[in-house]
């Protein structure tokens, strides 16, 4: 399983450290694709299927919906093997939609790993900490 919270730097050559602890999960290469919220998503081949899955179930003819989704999280993805020091080259596409450029911080989420500017995940942590009884409330509420 994919969990805790590492911070690293992105180099001047575009490559980024996986931490030894989600490489030795996610393989000899992974997926990185735009996520929600401004993050990028990092997954095993198995788990990205599995995702893929999920994200595009339909009966017939996909919804727009489904479409949207398909060509936001699809149409970003990008297979990568991390070097012998675990680094991994992001394509422009990616760094710039995340906002990376210095700080990053991975979070491991059971099956995949979100990768987010550091200042940008500070935001959001004080967000959901603040906000953490109503999120919980929503949640339980099935909204």
């Amino acid at each position: 399983m994919l969990l805790g919270n590492y911070s690293t730097n992105l180099s001047q050559g575009k490559r980024l450290a996986i931490p030894k602890k989600f490489r030795s999960q996610l393989g000899d290469s992974c997926i990185v694709a735009k996520w929600y919220d401004k993050c990028l998503v990092v997954l095993s081949p198995d788990n990205w299927s599995e995702l893929l899955q999920r994200l595009t179930v339909t009966d017939s003819v996909p919804t727009a919906a489904v479409r949207d989704t398909m060509r936001f999280v699809m149409g970003s993805a990008y297979e990568v093997s991390p070097d012998a020091q675990g680094r991994v080259v992001l394509p422009d596409s990616l760094l710039n939609y995340a906002g990376i450029t210095g700080e990053v911080v991975f979070l491991g989420l059971g099956s995949r790993v979100e990768v987010w500017d550091k200042k940008e995940w500070e935001t959001k942590e004080s967000f959901i900490g603040e906000n953490a009884a109503a999120l919980l409330e929503q949640m339980a509420d099935g909204k």
